[in-house]
């Protein structure tokens, strides 16, 4: 109950940002330095300085250079920190995981050392879950919302926090419209709602209608992760969807599991059903408008003789396109996983991809980062770009991406992507093909929503792969997967 003056119960306790997340104190090598930028919610400046041409600040988020000479200001926040050297003892060599470089100059040596160990202390994998900026901010900015402080209290920032409660609504407006039929065709399942059937998977699946949610059980078994083949986007003409997951679980002895394979006859046949729907709806509608039928347009009657309508179009075999070749595939048997054995799935062909996995491309990246690093008028240097493959291996994406595009609007082929875990190559696969063939995602909104769905939604390991998570020490899991996929999209820009 409230007190008779409104205030809240004393047995509820109302923590302040401040509480969790304590002001720190700013040391200056100045006293006349300002800080020149609007701190975020929850930022804090550590130290502020002077380098041999302008201001280096170091915060929370962030390290902030300023010079004078450009009056050119650069923003690197401490999560994209990868490296940092000292060259020539005044020079201050920041190396970030996106392959770029930034250079500091000092005018004494024992300066630069000093900054080189204040940033040290403040980049590097993260103890705890907390202690990554996005805590601070949300919770500085929560308070100042409900205080409704001038400083925050702007549209961008509130809608930044209200994010995270639009995820459902982000579901099912994709859904409706993209037209999924969940009154026949498709349905929606809330099995995962507390991530028991897949922990990296989202909360809510698309399946066929026919799939229940026992069958869903016993398909997690069967795939790497108990990641199970799920819809995620379908062509409005033609009916065909797109769907991903992991690896079979085959092994050695070549395992199989009935109800997997119920499911992919099941999306083939959903798509037919689909089209078939469509194109009763579309007679129906030119019927009504006065136009008299031919023999040829009319719906066709069941096979039995009788008058039922049948609205199954030419059921068309599932793509199955592995990003892995087919030795890998074969290799990975010995672990436990594998590839579709196609005799246990009439309904269904596969294509092997080529694509290199994640150590493969994390040497390519570092070669190409060295390449960066080198001078621009090294001879060769076009020579020298090609033997990292980087280029090569954008291109067996995007090839990649046009089988799966191919089999969409051209074939009206519904199409199951995977690799092996289905969280690295296989949302680069699939986020592109629906890049190519929905403008929406071509928009800044739609390019949001994308990303949330195939890269976050559906389990993509930023952590490892970034290293900017607690846990995250293992630097055979890193790999930049997430910008190899946005640099493929701006060479398709």
């Amino acid at each position: 109950m409230e007190g008779t003056d409104g205030s809240p119960p004393p047995s509820l306790c109302i923590v302040r940002a401040t509480e969790f997340f304590p002001r720190l104190n700013m040391e200056k090598e100045d006293a006349e330095l300002e800080v020149p930028y609007q701190e975020l919610a929850g930022e804090f400046v550590l130290y502020l300085g002077r380098t041999d041409d302008g201001i280096l600040s170091l915060s929370t988020y962030r390290i902030f250079i300023l010079k004078n000479s450009t009056n050119s200001e650069t923003s690197v926040p401490l999560g994209l920190i990868e490296g940092l050297q000292i060259r020539d003892l005044f020079h201050l060599i920041i190396n970030c995981k996106d392959a770029s470089t930034v250079k500091c100059s000092f005018e004494t040596a024992e300066q630069c050392a000093e900054w080189l160990r204040r940033i040290q202390l403040c980049v590097g994998v993260p103890e705890t879950l907390e202690s990554l900026f996005a805590f601070p901010f949300h919770s500085y900015m929560s308070d100042a919302i409900n205080m409704q402080s001038e400083a925050y209290n702007s549209p961008e920032y509130l809608e930044r926090l209200q994010r995270a409660k639009r995820a459902d609504d982000d579901f099912m407006s994709e859904v409706v419209r993209l037209g999924f039929d969940l009154n026949g065709t498709w349905r929606i399942s809330k099995t995962n709602e507390e991530f028991k059937l897949c922990p990296s998977y989202p909360q809510r699946l698309l399946v066929p209608a026919c799939i229940s949610d026992d069958m869903l059980y016993e398909v997690a078994k069967f795939r790497g992760s108990r990641r199970l083949p799920a819809v995620v986007w379908r062509h409005k003409k033609s009916g065909a969807v797109i769907a991903r997951c992991s690896q079979p679980e085959v092994g050695w002895f070549g395992w199989r599991n009935n109800t997997d394979e119920q499911l992919l006859k099941a999306l083939s046949e959903a798509c037919a059903f689909d089209r078939g729907e469509q194109m009763r709806r579309q007679s129906q509608s030119i019927n009504t408008t006065g136009r008299r039928m031919t023999p040829s347009e009319s719906t066709p009657s069941s096979t039995d003789g009788s008058h039922e309508e049948v609205t199954m179009d030419e059921v068309q075999k599932v793509l199955i396109v592995d990003a892995r070749s087919y030795a890998s595939a074969v290799t990975n048997r010995a672990r436990g996983g594998g590839c579709e054995c196609i005799e246990y799935y009439p309904s269904a062909e596969i294509e092997f991809m080529n694509l290199g996995n994640i150590h493969v491309i994390r040497r390519s990246f570092q070669a190409l980062r060295q390449l960066c690093a080198s001078p621009a008028d090294s001879q060769n240097w076009l020579g020298s770009l090609e033997k990292t493959f980087w280029l090569q291996h954008l291109s067996g994406l995007l090839a990649a991406t046009i089988t799966v595009c191919h089999a969409i609007e051209k074939k009206g082929r519904p199409v199951l992507v995977h690799c092996s875990d289905g969280w690295d190559r296989t949302p680069q696969i699939v986020a592109t093909a629906q890049l190519c063939l929905d403008p929406y995602y071509r928009t800044v909104e739609g390019f949001r929503v994308l990303v949330e769905r195939e890269w976050l939604s559906f389990g993509h390991k930023f952590s490892d792969r970034c290293g900017h998570g607690p846990g995250s020490d293992e630097l055979n899991e890193r790999c930049p997967v997430f910008l190899q996929w946005l640099d493929l999209v701006h060479q398709i820009h």
